[in-house]
């Protein structure tokens, strides 16, 4: 499990709870659909019991199923709603980390990024004012392991997190942005598997 997997699953364990309550509030709500559907064809029945006792039955049927398919959607939609919510927070809780967890993290991703020769790492403005004096040897360090190495690039890019790799003139972007961007499909997966089993 990665770093980035552990903090999703952190944040799905707070959200577990807020995800059963709206859910139970959709269902609520398509319910108070249901019912008032209900209500008007009661009326509408009384007023035409004779002649419409086929038509009402009918109506019924429809009202039931249309207030079952407006439940599926609100239902639907308070899911999706609390998936990117989700997946927003674990974004943005990468920029919160305390600055030793944000740079092992970001050591993981060059670790996993790093190619078999040498390059170069990028940072934000922001991330390139507080590296630790350290991290430049952490990071030949992890790029050692793939057969490569990365030196600390005195120039910066507008990112909002992470780095950009450059190796020959060839960028590989592994900013947040970037990453999110690519496990978007996966994350959406993985969020909705763990809360709606």
């Amino acid at each position: 499990m990665t770093g980035l997997e552990k903090i999703v699953q952190n944040i799905l364990d707070e959200a577990e709870a807020a995800a059963q309550q709206t859910i139970s509030a959709a269902k609520r709500e398509a319910a108070a659909v249901e019912e008032e559907s209900r209500n008007a064809l009661a009326h509408q029945e009384e007023e035409t019991r004779r002649s419409a006792e086929t038509a009402a039955a009918e109506s019924l049927k429809r009202a039931q199923s249309a207030a079952e398919l407006q439940k599926r959607r609100k239902i639907l939609q308070a899911k999706q709603e609390m998936i990117r919510n989700i997946i927003e927070k674990a974004h943005r809780s990468l920029d919160s980390l305390p600055d030793e967890a944000y740079f092992d993290f970001l050591v993981q991703l060059a670790a996993k990024s790093a190619l078999p020769q040498a390059g170069e790492i990028m940072f934000s403005p922001k991330d390139r004012k507080r590296l630790p004096a350290d991290l430049e040897a952490r990071l030949t360090e992890a790029a050692k392991e793939k057969g490569g190495s990365l030196r600390v690039s005195n120039e910066t890019r507008d990112i909002d997190g992470g780095f950009v790799l450059v190796y020959g003139g060839v960028e590989e972007n592994c900013s947040f942005s970037a990453l999110f961007e690519a496990e978007r499909e996966r994350l959406i997966d993985l969020v909705h598997e763990l809360l709606f089993r």
